[in-house]
């Protein structure tokens, strides 16, 4: 969906994408989604692989008319959210040092969040599968209870697999999608038009 009063380039990308994909098989909500993403990526594979569990997109909106917080793997997906504030604690990972649990730098600022905010934030992972897989040991062990997961990260190693993981979690909100490819701009895409949603 074209907001008012968008930039001519955005709305000659949404009419090309409306000749190039058909995404009438999906619900209204869910296609503000994947139309954001495919603008954004110009990548049509995500028609057909992003995935939403039943009532996603309503989990994140009520989160953010709420407040809550929003916590992100790496900062470049916390600086590309336009109307939304967010959290990142790479740099306190860092400043903490390697601890020995063998754990990413990703993976270790998702577990400072994951502690912080252990209830009813917003978690987005659109780089690391190691943070992804560390949210989900916390989820698995009770200790983290996300309003929402977006988790697209990128990556050969493990991202197909994290994914797999996380939409196979029980009880879960997510947006998510089949494969390797993701990224942060995918994260940001997925963010924003649920912003657009919920504000």
């Amino acid at each position: 969906m074209i907001e008012p009063g968008a930039h001519p380039i955005e709305q000659e990308s949404y009419r090309l994408l409306a000749e190039r994909v058909d995404l009438q098989g999906r619900a209204a909500g869910e296609r503000t989604i994947v139309e954001r993403v495919l603008h954004a990526t110009a990548d049509l594979s995500f028609a057909d692989s992003l995935r939403l569990s039943p009532g996603a997109l309503e989990a994140g909106v009520l989160a953010l008319r709420a407040g809550a917080p929003i916590v992100t793997d790496v900062e470049m997906l916390r600086a590309g959210l336009s109307r939304l504030d967010a959290l990142c604690y790479l740099t306190e990972a860092r400043r903490e040092g390697d601890d020995g649990s063998g754990l990413t730098l990703s993976a270790r600022g998702i577990r400072i969040g994951g502690a912080r905010h252990a209830t009813g934030a917003i978690f987005a992972v659109g780089c690391a599968p190691t943070a992804l897989e560390a949210l989900l040991d916390l989820v698995e062990d009770g200790s983290v209870r996300p309003a929402l997961v977006v988790g697209v990260p990128v990556g050969f190693v493990g991202a197909a697999g994290a994914k797999v993981r996380l939409q196979s979690t029980s009880g879960l909100a997510f947006v998510s999608n089949a494969g390797e490819r993701g990224g942060s701009a995918v994260a940001v895409a997925i963010l924003n038009a649920i912003a657009r949603e919920a504000l």
